[in-house]
């Protein structure tokens, strides 16, 4: 069958480098005489009678490489388990009718594990898609790159390095919560590249005595000896635990994909820390804005990447694939993948590779050893 007409979504998080992908699928299709057209808000956009689209086209995407977020809009709406009233029903089967009434030939969808998933699901029931990855935790499966990972972490560095001034200058334990509700990637980089000198993340339950200890000894040493610091800067990804206990949540109510908000663990920790030692300690949660602003120039030229190869995956004909990057972004190697296999498992933190249990901060070895 002859592609005519493209569909692109975004969902979930926004994400740097979203919008640099959708201008490559707009101009790599219409390189190919193919029309494309935006699809409002996720898949919330192809439910109900009358679907909000915006037509693109290469005039009108022409600066979006350098814009944040999603110019089309996201949400986190599930439409197998979506709300009608009262009740959470499935819709998909709004999904299918919405994209034959407008024509649509070829979807492609840019999200992270819960958007994909549902793209997975719809490719078993005949919807012509294909997915491309997103997410700044970078926990997607069956690729080693994923949009808005190098920008967030760039964002989260900064701003963890310049926690170390006032934290220095009043002799205090900044505590710093970034993103990460399963895997640590985001927060175990970003405070290496910005000189913490602990993180916790996901994949390994924190003791909290330990921590106070480690804590404990850097201030009391600086306190001693003044050639050394008097402070501490933590990183805390949301959903870091310390060992018996569940993470941290904002409320107890739950998204249409089952997943609680996270956050406050960073103030938790704190005053943990305010109250098991001498020593003040101050949370900050770094929240959306992590994620927010121009992406990097590894996000747009990987948002370019990942865009083209969509297009392609949609002239071959390879529904129910995800485009897979292995190796060093952007010089990387692309793959397709099924949607299955990327959604199936998540990518975690190689913990014994790259994660010092002991001083809970990034492996202090490269080559390993004895």
């Amino acid at each position: 069958m002859a592609i005519k007409r493209i569909g692109v979504l975004t969902g979930g998080g926004d994400a740097p480098g979203l919008n640099p992908a959708i201008r490559s699928v707009v101009l790599k299709a219409a390189e190919r005489g193919i029309a494309t057209v935006g699809i409002y808000d996720g898949w919330q956009g192809l439910l109900g009678e009358s679907p909000e689209v915006w037509e693109l086209d290469e005039v009108t995407v022409q600066s979006w490489e350098r814009d944040g977020g999603t110019h089309i809009g996201s949400s986190r709406t599930n439409p197998f388990s979506s709300k009608a009233g009262a009740q959470k029903v499935d819709r998909s089967d709004e999904v299918l009718a919405n994209l034959r009434r407008l024509g649509i030939d070829a979807l492609v969808a840019i999200g992270g594990e819960d958007t994909l998933g549902v793209a997975a699901r719809l490719a078993k029931k005949g919807a012509p898609v294909v997915g491309l990855p997103k997410t700044i935790d970078k926990d997607l499966g069956s690729t080693e790159y994923t949009l808005g990972f190098d920008t967030s972490m760039r964002v989260c560095a900064e701003i963890i390095e310049r926690s170390a001034t006032p934290a220095g200058s009043h002799h205090w334990v900044q505590v710093v919560e970034v993103m990460g509700r399963h895997a640590g990637h985001l927060a175990l980089w970003s405070g290496l590249a910005g000189g913490a000198f602990m993180t916790l993340i996901p994949e390994h339950p924190f003791d909290i005595e330990r921590v106070v200890r480690l804590l404990d000894e850097r201030l009391a040493r600086g306190s001693r000896d003044r050639r050394f610091p008097r402070y501490a800067v933590v990183v805390i990804a949301e959903g870091a635990s310390p060992a018996g206990r569940r993470e941290v949540t904002v409320d107890g109510k739950k998204d249409e994909f089952g997943h609680m908000r996270l956050g406050g663990i960073g103030a938790w920790l704190a005053d943990e820390i305010r109250q098991r030692t001498p020593w003040d300690a101050r949370a900050v949660a770094l929240g959306h804005p992590q994620r927010g602003g121009s992406p990097s120039a590894i996000d747009r030229l990987m948002g370019y990447l990942f865009g083209v190869a969509g297009v392609e995956a949609v002239e071959r004909g390879e529904w129910g694939k995800m485009v897979s990057a292995r190796g060093i972004a952007p010089a990387c190697d692309f793959s397709l993948v099924a949607l299955d296999e990327a959604v199936k498992g998540l990518n975690l933190v190689d913990v014994k590779r790259h994660y010092d249990v002991d001083h809970y901060c990034a492996a202090r070895q490269v080559f390993g050893g004895a």
